[in-house]
């Protein structure tokens, strides 16, 4: 007869195997797609075992049928809103995703709780007690609904800035790290309290103190740094995933959520570098906070260009940077942009792409949409590798881009991005900006590249623009 116990373990031990795997193909975008089956294989086989368990523990009908049911449900809207989200929405949907293991570490927490507090029988709660684990185990279970409710209100927020149903400025109240710093430290002591003496009351205060705070966290930060946001958040859920394995003694979640919360940790702190942020204040929400008035400055008359205009500067070009953002993704403009770099590499023209660390709403999210369009890797590069060489570019094209390509970030110090690192696209000689209006962009900071003088405005949609450009071509 087959131990299941030892079974489940084994299995787990491949999920664990998998999910490292699954990271180690996500970090390249030529290995991309093998870690995303590594990662679908990982958790096929964790829910295989983990229903093994359940049966195998004599779980009685109704929570067996409660357990696959809740898996069916599940699937089929995971599978439903992966078929019909946009690339645009990906990022709004990955901060509402974050919302829901930061739900569901809070409601194991309550769970942990009751179960001790309510077994009929007292057996568990003798055994914790006798072992001098009481404590542990209230600790696990305040820190997890802490974590998992902070985590909660930060992704609701994030989903809500980046799908503009609420504004993108950093909220800022009179005092607000004395505010974070005062519910961190009110945390501390309930939570001596609670190992003390465990009381429902104290979770409800917890649980209400952790939805203001990562509620506030969130708001506090401005819709220019949400990408950085959405990166912190998973790493907080992945946290949060621990904890709720530490309570439900299930190891695999316990290294899962650990992968999550490191990784996520880890990213964030790169795009912090990136940003020049500092990941301490990432965490404290204390960034992203406005400056000085410095989108309200005038900066002069704009130059306007034509699709026929910009053909002639390319058709002359010996090397062409592309620099794309947000609004190319809005446009679905990849696939245009994508044939435009085909048409002027056959024409011997030079053309790479120049990617922002935060360009868009989401980590990666410009080299996904590329890829999607078959622009080969090895003429994408990041900010870092390709900065210095837009003195030498002949034509710059800014397709969807904004505070990306801001210059004040690297002259105003007033600016609200001041210290950004940005994309030097106005250094090349020519400078050619898609965009649908003057309007400023997500972080809702003026552009002076719009008025410099070795700079042209293409208005319109930018797919409709590509294409434009590719017939007179």
């Amino acid at each position: 007869m087959i131990d299941i116990v030892s079974a489940t373990t084994a299995a787990y031990v491949v999920a664990a195997l998998l999910f490292i795997l699954a990271l180690a193909g996500l970090s390249r975008h030529e290995s991309a797609k093998l870690g995303n089956t590594f990662g679908i294989l990982g958790m096929t086989v964790a829910l295989i075992a983990t229903v093994a368990k359940a049966v195998d523990a004599d779980l009685d009908v109704v929570g067996l049928g409660l357990l696959i049911g809740a898996m069916v449900v599940g699937a089929a809207a995971g599978l439903w809103r992966a078929r019909v989200v946009e690339m645009t929405g990906m990022p709004e949907l990955i901060a509402l995703l974050h919302s829901f293991v930061g739900l569901a570490a809070v409601l194991v927490g309550w769970n942990g709780y009751l179960r001790v507090e309510n077994d009929p029988h007292g057996a568990e709660t003798l055994s914790l007690q006798t072992r001098g684990l009481q404590g542990i185990h209230s600790a696990e279970v305040f820190i997890g609904i802490f974590i998992g409710a902070v985590t909660f209100t930060g992704s609701i927020v994030a989903f809500l800035k980046l799908s503009a149903r609420i504004k993108s400025r950093p909220l800022i109240l009179s005092g607000k790290n004395a505010l974070n710093v005062g519910a961190l430290v009110a945390f501390g002591a309930l939570t001596v309290w609670f190992v003390a003496e465990p009381q429902p009351w104290l979770l409800i205060a917890v649980t209400a103190l952790a939805l203001v705070l990562g509620w506030h966290l969130v708001a506090s930060i401005g819709g220019g740094d949400m990408p950085v946001v959405v990166s912190m958040l998973n790493s907080y859920s992945g946290w949060a995933a621990a904890a709720s394995g530490f309570l439900l003694e299930n190891d695999l979640l316990i290294i899962t959520g650990a992968l999550v919360g490191s990784s996520g940790a880890y990213l964030s702190y790169i795009m912090c570098k990136a940003m020049n942020r500092s990941f301490l204040a990432v965490i404290a929400g204390g960034f992203g906070i406005a400056a000085g008035p410095a989108e309200d400055a005038e900066h002069g008359e704009h130059r306007e260009t034509s699709a026929e205009g910009v053909a002639e500067l390319l058709a002359a070009a010996d090397s062409v940077i592309i620099t794309p953002g947000y609004g190319m993704a809005v446009a679905q403009a990849q696939y245009g942009v994508a044939e435009l770099t085909r048409k002027l590499r056959e024409k011997g023209v030079d053309v790479r792409f120049g990617i922002h660390p935060v360009a868009g709403r989401l980590p990666g999210h410009m080299n996904v949409l590329l890829a999607e369009a078959k622009v080969p890797y090895d003429i994408v590069f990041e900010m870092d590798e390709i900065n210095d060489d837009f003195p030498d570019a002949s034509v710059v094209l800014v397709i969807g881009a904004n505070d990306t390509v801001n210059p004040a970030a690297a002259e105003d110090p007033s600016s609200p991005i001041a210290g950004m690192p940005v994309l030097t696209v106005w250094e090349a000689e020519n400078v050619v900006v898609f965009k649908r209006s003057m309007a400023s962009g997500y972080a809702g900071v003026r552009n002076p590249l719009f008025f410099r003088d070795n700079s042209a405005m293409l208005f319109g949609d930018a797919k409709d623009r590509v294409e434009d450009i590719l017939r007179a071509i």
